[in-house]
């Protein structure tokens, strides 16, 4: 048996308590698995004086100041749980410096800075893991450095965010409208007081940055990277979706064009055969097409306490059996070379369109004018009103169209003087 691996733990919130107590439930199976214990001498709160839902290991050490992380010299992994930014970034810098490994699940701050932070630690020749980043327990960092290596990846489609899709969930099975689902979602935990983040698509961004870099080895901006959320879907276009077969989710995504990156986060129409759409309540999936695999789908827990956790022991158990060669962003170059951006107007998608307008003859030959006119072909369409009403919803489905094109003919449209109301618009897987 070898000599115990030595952590410290920065942050003794949700995650940082479910690893407390996978370690101790999973003592034994930990050891046979890496022929070393895991033992926790430090961890760093905020308050000194909260109660603790868990109970720290005997002789752990407790304390509100960061830096006696770095300034042990027994500590050998660093696990920042804590989130945010500035300070986090400050203890990774340090530590790194100080020659620690560093396991994080700050998705916020390597989508962020990951470009530096990565570049430090292959200066260091030291170990930033990161699997608790990217949807919680579900193994997908792993799974692009190592599992599928041999693979050139030709396109990584997920769901990302639990509160959203729990959201987007209820408002399809029970009819909720958002703000009713929102609200349950609240109550529930799985959203926060402040969900802007989630709902926004802000968290997927996060995570899609840092799997973009893991597919295809280059640094995608987070600044570069359009982002829609989900705040404006109605239970109207849920319902029009599930009349064409499809589903509605946030989606995540980046594929291979022509050489260059497209990549965004969006609510997507998801036809309702694709596994990606029988994807429900809190839970995410990731389906990765490799030129060689194929298609293949991770799907779990994308959040929580115990998942979460399970991730950052995960980091740590693989550090424990071979740090001398850390494999941070599955590539030896550092830093990672930009990524070549396919402009968000030339992607190409169907559309989902569902126009407000006067209940009059005319205006379908006059939508259809302007989307002829910049080459957008209707594959179904569908008009629906309610009985005495001036306008009703008229609904498109196209076929594959440059954004660009889209765009123009939308912004057209919605100057006519038969549109009631702003034109409704996703994209459709």
């Amino acid at each position: 048996m070898g000599k115990p691996v030595v952590i410290g733990l920065a942050g003794l919130g949700t995650v940082g308590q479910g690893l407390v107590r996978i370690l101790a439930e999973n003592a034994d199976w930990i050891r046979r698995r890496i022929g070393h214990d895991i033992l926790l001498k430090r961890a760093v709160v905020r308050d000194l004086n909260k109660p603790r839902g868990v109970e720290l290991p005997e002789g752990t050490v407790v304390s509100d100041r960061l830096m006696d992380l770095v300034e042990d010299p027994e500590i050998e992994v660093v696990c920042e749980l804590m989130g945010g930014l500035s300070a986090a970034e400050e203890l990774m810098r340090a530590a790194l410096a100080a020659g620690k490994h560093v396991v994080t699940a700050n998705k916020h701050l390597l989508a962020e800075r990951g470009q530096e932070l990565f570049a430090l630690a292959g200066e260091r020749e030291r170990c930033l893991y990161y699997e608790a980043s990217c949807v919680g327990g579900v193994p997908v960092v792993q799974a692009l450095k190592e599992s599928l290596a041999g693979n050139r990846i030709v396109k990584l489609t997920g769901i990302m965010n639990g509160t959203a899709n729990f959201i987007l969930s209820e408002m399809t099975s029970n009819g909720l409208d958002f703000e009713t689902a929102l609200a349950e979602a609240q109550a529930l935990g799985y959203a926060e007081a402040d969900p802007s983040f989630d709902i926004d698509g802000i968290d997927t961004a996060h995570k899609l940055v840092l799997l973009a870099r893991l597919a295809y080895g280059q640094h995608y901006p987070l600044s570069e990277l359009p982002v829609r959320g989900i705040r404006d879907v109605s239970r109207e276009d849920i319902a029009f979706a599930r009349e064409f077969g499809y589903r509605l989710k946030l989606i995540g995504q980046v594929r291979e064009v022509d050489g260059r990156l497209e990549a965004g986060v969006f609510p997507a129409l998801v036809k309702y055969t694709f596994l990606l759409a029988r994807v429900g309540g809190n839970y995410n999936a990731v389906r990765i097409e490799g030129n060689a695999v194929g298609p293949i789908m991770l799907h779990g827990q994308g959040a929580g306490d115990l998942p979460t956790a399970s991730a950052v022991l995960a980091d740590i158990m693989a550090i424990a059996r071979d740090a001398r060669k850390p494999n941070n962003t599955g590539f030896p170059e550092n830093p990672l070379p930009a990524a070549p951006i396919l402009p968000p107007e030339d992607a190409e998608s169907q559309y989902y369109f569902r126009f407000r307008v006067a209940d009059r003859p005319g205006v379908m030959a006059a939508i259809t004018r302007v989307m002829a006119d910049r080459d957008i072909s209707i594959a179904q369409a569908i008009q629906k009103g309610e009985e005495g009403a001036s306008d009703v919803s008229l609904v498109i489905i196209t076929h594959e169209a440059p954004a660009r094109m889209v765009h123009d003919a939308l912004a057209t449209i919605d100057a006519m003087d038969f549109v009631t109301a702003p034109t409704v618009n996703y994209r459709i897987l």
